[in-house]
């Protein structure tokens, strides 16, 4: 089987570098894009390797709906969630990077009918496992990346919701549910939609803010910085997978 990884990041500024440096396949004589679901996926080689990246779009429908068609339209063999993210775990600072041990919903929520906070009725797993040969590669190439000295890197969970965490006291809240390295809005919704599809998956992010009472202005000020370095692990990281 021919390995084709699947990237996904949520917003332009975290797809355009990879995008940009997007080869022809073999076969081709220009970057493959296919419309579908109202995303545009480009086909190509990147660092040599097959990829199909996609903007999914913000929050965990779109994101799900993104890595399912990626897996039945496109084949991929794997998936790489990029992007940005608030820093949770203690230490953890602006453009340090996370790497995902697993991943989970910190906004699901059915103790009344017995589950646990953040378990999904039904369902045997609501902790995704991320892929150990992708998380290895991904600390690999973390260390060999000149971009990236000076920040930490992180192994952990991401807790993932459909609300942007711009609080000290819901950072809490999640902190005593979850236990996650960082919080987001996408990486649980492909994390679960690989699981159902037992495909591998990993992802990575960069601390754009701390999650906390400054987190829009933080953010502000640092997304462009945190989804390139994200974009430029994801790169280093395909010469290794």
């Amino acid at each position: 089987m021919e390995k084709i990884i699947g990237i996904i990041g949520a917003m332009d500024i975290e797809v355009t570098l990879l995008k940009s440096t997007l080869a022809p396949l073999p076969q081709e004589k220009a970057i493959k894009k296919t419309e579908a679901g109202s995303c545009v996926f480009f086909e190509g080689l990147l660092n040599g390797t097959h990829v199909v990246i996609v903007q999914s779009g913000v929050g965990k429908v779109n994101a799900a709906l993104c890595a399912q068609r990626l897996i039945l339209q496109f084949g991929v063999t794997a998936i790489i969630n990029t992007g940005i993210a608030g820093a949770m775990a203690h230490g953890l600072k602006v453009q340090d990077v996370v790497i995902s041990t697993d991943a989970l919903y910190h906004d699901v929520n059915a103790v009344d009918f017995g589950y646990k906070i953040t378990e999904i009725p039904g369902m045997k797993c609501s902790d995704f496992p991320a892929d150990s040969k992708l998380i290895s590669a991904a600390e690999k190439a973390f260390a060999s990346l000149e971009e990236a000295k000076g920040h930490a890197l992180v192994k952990g969970r991401i807790a993932t919701g459909d609300q942007f965490i711009a609080s000290k006291e819901l950072k809490a809240k999640i902190m005593e549910n979850c236990s996650p390295a960082c919080v987001e809005m996408e990486g649980a919704a492909i994390a679960h939609a690989c699981y159902l599809n037992n495909l591998p998956f990993i992802i990575i992010r960069c601390m754009s803010d701390m999650a906390d009472d400054n987190g829009e202005k933080t953010y502000d000020f640092n997304e462009q910085a945190a989804a390139e370095l994200s974009a430029k692990l994801v790169k280093k990281m395909l010469e290794l997978i």
